[in-house]
């Protein structure tokens, strides 16, 4: 995995261990994002280059608006599925 990756992945996870709701993360360093197509409803964020930190919320089904958008910050809770490059499928 390597030292880096593995400091950033430790470093992410406390960040998401340390926030009440996945708005919490947003707009830290790491990039939080939401996947899109076949990886929609999961989320990623960056660990060293290209590979991400990808988790998706405990909530089923995942809190949307009016417009279908995630709600952010009604996501309380997430569960960690990968690192992985998924660009470089």
């Amino acid at each position: 995995m390597g030292d880096r990756r593995a400091e950033l992945f430790l470093r992410r996870i406390d960040n998401l261990r340390n926030a009440e709701t996945l708005e919490d993360v947003r707009f830290l360093p790491g990039h939080f994002h939401e996947l899109v197509e076949d990886r929609k409803g999961e989320w990623g964020c960056d660990l060293d280059q290209p590979y991400r930190l990808v988790f998706e919320p405990h909530e089923k089904p995942i809190p949307t608006d009016a417009s279908g958008r995630f709600i952010w910050i009604e996501i309380k809770s997430v569960e960690i599925n990968e690192i992985v490059n998924y660009h470089g499928k």
